[in-house]
């Protein structure tokens, strides 16, 4: 009889090793914010050095503040929002403190017209509400389930100025006890969440159902119906109200969204056809925004008639002097633009002084926030937070081409605010509002799945719609 080998202990099945969880971020986030607030107070010490030839007494208080709303939106995100961009609040941070260096310095130049304080209070309160939107909303699918109020809501918004005079020719201001409010502001945001979610909600429909014309599926009134009604809506009031840039704004979101939602080219082309169309028709038909053309067209017509030179005139004179590194902050000439040096032309102040330079590294600025919501679409997953994400991105981007080609004679002009740096109460609000959803989207795209922080709901941490499990072979039993 032979002896046998002992068998050889069972080994345990080898195990994948645990994968590491992304980095959050938070310390980066933390050290560009801090850059960002020396960035602004230096700005500030600039200004008050060119224009007093002393250091202005208030920089202390500036730099305190700033660095206080600073910390505080930080922390927001740090606890309810570990995992978002790192980009986002840092560019918000510095975009306003820049800001804030212009209209101070904008102030020095109209004695007893002050706004930098009027402009420094806004932000604390953009601030607040981009911390209570981090903190309260805890997961953006909320909105999608309150789309139609959203809509309600923003036409309202839309509606009430008419009831107002106009201000410089626009109807778009309501004012009530000495404060003034541009609703159209908070109704871009609330129109781009009803276009989120409807389109979201009709996607297929969309891209599947009606008739080519033109090489170009033009779907069923039934599916497109709502959003064309509620968006000519919104056109016809802005029209009323003679506000073109909001009107254009409004137009281009609802084209790019329609866009990313069916990934076909000709609605880029149609939307540009349509836009076209309706400001020749506008421009002919209103005579503040034909005035406006006119400007365009013949920037220096007032200078040929010897009545000297008009706000756009100036606004170009202003990129020239400027040239490749600027005059300097606070040595320019920037009080020849008039009443809106503050508001429309800021943009001519900063390529005055700061140069083609400072223009380059300010659209830089602009590019990496929007380009930080275009990451953030890309990563969610879900069909609502990447459209929604997209149409958040697309509003700062759209409004600083409007901008951008108005102020240097590119397009006509349009009368809305550069995003973070003109003055405007209204718009500061919003961007921040903006900031805190692209923020809370973002968290929820570059979570990793069961974390305990990120997760603080249950239905925040479900796998997206289009997710499937991979399917196990289960082997056939044999026979004994």
């Amino acid at each position: 009889m032979t002896a046998t080998a002992p068998a050889a202990p069972a080994r345990p099945a080898d195990t994948p090793p645990p994968v590491p969880l992304p980095p959050r971020r938070r310390g980066t986030e933390l050290g560009l914010l801090v850059g960002a607030v020396f960035i602004s107070v230096c700005g500030y010490l600039a200004v008050g050095a060119a224009t007093g030839h002393a250091l202005p007494a208030g920089a202390a208080k500036y730099g305190a503040g700033l660095g206080a709303l600073a910390l505080l939106a930080h922390l927001a995100v740090r606890l309810r929002a570990p995992y978002a961009d790192p980009l986002l609040l840092p560019i918000a941070v510095l975009l306003n403190g820049l800001g804030l260096v212009l209209i101070f310095r904008l102030d020095l130049e109209t004695p007893g017209k002050h706004a930098a304080p009027a402009q420094l209070v806004w932000s604390t309160v953009g601030v607040g509400l981009f911390t209570g939107v981090v903190v309260l909303l805890r997961d953006h699918r909320a909105l999608q389930k309150r789309a139609s109020l959203c809509a309600a809501l923003a036409l309202l918004l839309m509606v009430a100025p008419i009831l107002f005079p106009a201000v410089n020719g626009a109807k778009i201001w309501i004012r009530v006890a000495g404060l003034s409010l541009q609703p159209g502001e908070f109704a871009k945001v609330l129109i781009t969440v009803f276009f989120a979610a409807y389109l979201a909600a009709n996607r297929s429909a969309l891209d599947v159902t009606g008739r080519t014309v033109w090489s170009l599926r033009v779907p069923t009134g039934r599916v497109l119906g709502p959003v064309v009604a509620i968006w000519l809506v919104s056109v016809g009031v802005l029209v009323l109200e003679r506000d073109l840039g909001t009107s254009l704004l409004f137009f281009g979101i609802f084209v790019v969204l329609l866009y990313v939602a069916t990934g076909r080219v000709g609605w880029l082309a149609a939307g540009l056809l349509l836009a076209a169309a309706g400001a020749a028709a506008v421009a002919t038909l209103e005579p503040h925004v034909h005035g406006r053309v006119a400007d365009w067209l013949h920037p220096f017509a007032g200078t040929a008639a010897g009545e000297g030179p008009g706000q756009l005139a100036q606004s170009l004179f202003a990129f020239a002097a400027g040239g490749l590194l600027g005059t300097g902050l606070g040595q320019g000439d920037s009080q020849l633009i008039g009443f809106a040096m503050k508001s429309d032309f800021v943009l001519a102040t900063f390529g005055e002084e700061l140069g083609l330079a400072g223009l380059t590294a300010l659209f830089v600025l602009y590019a990496l926030l929007v380009g930080c919501g275009f990451r953030a679409a890309l990563g969610i997953g879900e069909p609502f937070g990447g459209l929604l994400a997209v149409g958040l991105a697309a509003l700062p981007a759209v409004q600083v081409f409007v901008i951008a080609g108005g102020v240097m004679g590119l397009i006509p002009l349009t009368g809305m605010a550069m995003p973070f740096l003109a003055q405007g109460g209204s718009s500061v609000v919003t961007n921040w509002i903006i900031v805190a959803l692209l923020a809370r989207i973002s968290d929820r795209a570059r979570a990793p799945e069961g974390d305990p922080v990120a997760c603080q709901k249950p239905e925040a941490c479900r796998k997206p719609e289009n997710h499937r499990e991979p399917e196990t072979r289960r082997e056939p039993e044999t026979r004994r």
